[in-house]
């Protein structure tokens, strides 16, 4: 956990909901991976910044040599120049299978950047990538991200075209939901998953959870999660879990 300090250097309107921050960081930070993050708060002028709490969850979606962009809802306003204070990168990178075909990235309700930064890396590596969008989060545009990957867009149901075949294919699954129901929806999920697979297998379906994290460094408690082994902080050891490890899912 670092506190840095980071520059907007500009900001680009991607789709109707979504804009981009390009900040310029401390070269530690260059190095973040998919499933990390960064504890952000708006620097005010001559007031000291410094402080672990209140802050935003700021997930990355692409990292250019010393620029780190972010993804944020076009409702919130930066302008070019505004100095944000940071603390990260907190959590830990997502495991990936060591020989991977195609990846399933799912955002049901949910803002779908937690799941984005893995996009370059996997298509890099000639991995397939297809993200699924349901719910509200069928509204995200995504003419922004790479051709490359397959976009597929479902009901508030869970319901999409080919859904049986995406799920079958899929060598690993990460999912996003909103955060404010996060276990009702990771447990319909993992139902879903469970019916349709018939057996979930370790290491294959993955819940991004994104609890408020009010510190970060796992001082507080705040974002404990209950798993079969033994309680863990999501801001240390998450934000993936196997959602076969995680109690009260089924």
């Amino acid at each position: 956990m670092k506190d840095t300090q980071a520059i907007i250097e500009r900001v680009s309107r991607v789709n109707d909901t979504h804009q981009q921050l390009y900040l310029a960081v401390d070269a530690s930070l260059t190095q973040m991976q998919a499933g990390q993050s960064l504890l952000a708060k708006l620097s005010t002028p001559g007031v000291e910044s410094y402080t672990p709490y209140l802050r935003q969850q700021w997930f990355p979606v692409k990292i250019e040599n010393q620029t780190l962009i972010v993804e944020r809802p076009s409702a919130e306003l930066y302008q070019p120049g505004q100095v944000v204070n940071l603390l990260g990168a907190v959590g830990v990178p997502f495991r990936f299978r060591r020989t991977l075909r195609t990846v399933l990235l799912l955002a049901w309700d949910a803002d779908p950047a937690p799941l984005l930064l893995t996009i370059p890396a996997l298509l890099v590596n000639r991995v397939g990538v297809t993200l699924v969008l349901c719910g509200t989060a069928a509204r995200y545009t995504t003419e922004h991200l790479p051709p490359e990957v397959e976009i597929i867009r479902g009901d508030a149901d869970l319901q999409w075209q080919n859904r049986v075949t995406t799920i079958g294919w899929a060598d690993q699954v990460f999912v996003a939901v909103n955060p404010q129901i996060e276990n009702i929806q990771m447990g319909r999920i993992y139902a879903l998953f469970k019916e349709l697979r018939s057996d979930v297998q370790t290491a294959y379906l993955f819940g991004v959870f994104c609890p408020p994290l009010p510190c970060g460094t796992g001082a507080c408690g705040a974002c404990l999660l209950r798993t079969r082994g033994e309680a863990q902080l999501v801001c240390t050891t998450g934000p993936a879990f196997d959602l076969t490890t995680v109690s009260g899912l089924g």
